[in-house]
């Protein structure tokens, strides 16, 4: 299918952008295109404006930032996937990320801004207590990971506003895994999960564990991090704690299966996240 009649401006700057987006009742930022576009053609979304920041410079970079990495917008899934400083979990999901096209032409950041319920990324930069830095008309803030995912397919980025960089923490360890709809990695997860984790002298002192694939957005599995903080680690703190993975949560029945299959997978793949983020 085609898409609707739409405008499209190629600015040279964060101002322009920003700009172009104030003055359009219904525009769409646009980096790699790999999930905007499939939604326009099948007319899903019809923005009257696509905002293309791909010539913009200085957003193609990822830097230290003190305890954290930053990771700019135009930084591409397989160059997350490959960077020596990105956090295993990160860098895992940007792996696991589409086809060789898709991490060629993607973005981790348009990854994390677009939300999907089952994309990989958002849940390792839960995981990784990630914050997201939006710039707009009032200037820049920052959004903590936990509040930015709203809903399906929305976040709290504000019309007028393009999200700079995703900031995830340098410290711990952490993990991907999930299964993919065609029964591999390299598609939208059916289930997934994301751990973070540090020990110190030889328990668990902090988690986190994201989720995707299960519920109507990127989420954490609180109840199974609160469980593995204080155990040491071990096979049966990690099968109880995993057990505890969709408590509290809506968990959605898809054609990929029931609720009850997707709170197993939740569990499983919790379970696996995190043997594999201590065995790191």
């Amino acid at each position: 299918m085609f898409p609707r009649a739409f405008e499209y401006v190629a600015p040279a700057s964060i101002e322009e952008a920003i700009a172009a987006l104030k003055g359009s009742e219904f525009a769409k930022v646009m980096s790699g295109g790999m999930s905007l576009l499939p939604l326009m053609k099948l007319r899903l979304v019809s923005p009257e404006l696509v905002v293309d920041i791909g010539r913009i410079s200085g957003l193609d970079s990822i830097d230290d930032r003190g305890d954290m990495v930053s990771i700019g917008a135009l930084v591409r899934h397989y160059q997350t996937a490959e960077a020596q400083n990105v956090p295993r979990a990160l860098a895992q999901a940007a792996s696991y990320t589409g086809d060789v096209q898709v991490r060629n032409r993607g973005t981790t950041v348009g990854a994390v801004v677009h939300g999907d319920l089952a994309a990989d990324q958002p849940s390792a930069v839960l995981a990784l207590g990630g914050v997201i830095v939006a710039q707009g008309p009032n200037g820049t803030r920052e959004i903590a990971a936990d509040d930015f995912f709203v809903d399906a397919l929305t976040t709290a980025v504000e019309p007028d506003e393009v999200v700079t960089a995703v900031k995830v923490r340098k410290d711990g360890m952490s993990a991907y895994d999930k299964l993919g709809r065609r029964g591999g990695r390299t598609d939208y997860a059916v289930a997934g999960a994301a751990a973070w984790l540090q020990k110190d002298n030889g328990s668990i002192s902090d988690a986190r564990v994201g989720l995707t694939g299960v519920a109507a957005k990127p989420t954490l599995a609180n109840a199974t991090a609160e469980a593995l903080i204080g155990t040491d680690g071990s096979d049966q703190a990690i099968e109880e704690a995993a057990a505890k993975a969709a408590d509290g949560l809506t968990i959605l029945e898809d054609l990929y299966g029931s609720v009850e299959y997707k709170t197993h997978l939740a569990r499983v793949f919790a379970k696996r996240a995190i043997k594999r983020a201590l065995s790191a």
